[in-house]
């Protein structure tokens, strides 16, 4: 399953980084005579409620949505990594004042947490941003507390301690790569989750405002043609699914090689 997941995400990563040369439409340009035209030779997925061509909007909707998923796991696990690696390894106080924090975000469903800030700050694609790294972050930091808090007991840790080493250089040198195999595992997974809400979003009208093409956005164009156009829900809704299979299949592989259980049980 991971080389299936790694193959379909170096391909659709691929075409969203290709995306400007590979559309052989602009996906602005309208023809509404033949607008809601099935696939055809010159339009393989087809023309949208405004003549669009739905390929060249597909691949420029992955675009965005890798875009709100790199983004989003970058910032989530780099705040996280460092929130959990401080209380883990401080504890104390300290500790208890970032827990607290995780547990009040955890309380809310994190897609509704996710609305209601958008909904606040205005739907755009910044603000999806944010709105998500404000809820992703506390993953990874609930991970990574686990790990140090663990780890900053073992002997070469304490032996670091003991001949003088930094808190700065005893966490970065000792302890956090204890955490990274987890971490990796948890932002690939997270990609994934990130895609979907941006997708969930723009499908409510609270992410990326038309006319730049999403997948959600289309998704939601389609709705009120599913009998005699469903190809217009169709190719986004595949495209969405399999990025996220992808991601899934890809860091359930990761989580395998990299478990120490698994490999003794193997």
């Amino acid at each position: 399953m991971m080389r299936v997941g790694a193959t379909l995400v170096i391909l659709i990563v691929g075409a969203a980084l290709f995306a400007p040369w590979l559309v052989p439409f602009d996906p602005a340009t309208q023809e509404l005579p033949l607008r809601l035209e099935g696939p055809t030779s010159g339009h393989w997925f087809g023309l949208d409620e405004l003549g669009r061509d739905i390929l060249s909007r597909v691949l420029l909707g992955a675009r965005v949505s890798l875009f709100v998923g790199f983004v989003v796991v970058g910032v989530s696990g780099v705040v996280g990594t460092a929130m959990g690696s401080i209380a883990g390894y401080y504890g104390g106080r300290i500790d208890q004042v970032i827990s607290r924090v995780m547990d009040v975000l955890l309380a809310f469903p994190g897609l509704l947490l996710a609305i209601a800030l958008v909904a606040v700050l205005g739907p755009s694609l910044g603000n999806v941003v944010m709105a998500l790294t404000v809820i992703g972050w506390v993953g990874y930091a609930r991970l990574v507390r686990g790990q140090v808090l663990r780890a900053r007991e073992f002997e070469y840790v304490v032996a670091a301690r003991a001949l003088g080493a930094g808190t700065w250089r005893t966490i970065t040198r000792h302890v956090l790569p204890t955490a990274l195999p987890a971490v990796t595992v948890q932002a690939t997974l997270g990609m994934a989750g990130a895609i979907l809400s941006e997708a969930a979003l723009s499908f409510l009208g609270l992410g990326v405002q038309p006319p730049t093409p999403s997948w959600g956005t289309m998704i939601n164009g389609g709705r009120a043609h599913l009998l005699d156009a469903p190809h217009l829900t169709v190719f986004p809704g595949v495209f969405l699914a399999l990025v996220v299979l992808g991601f899934n299949f890809l860091g359930d592989g990761l989580r395998d090689r990299l478990d120490p259980k698994t490999e003794r049980g193997k």
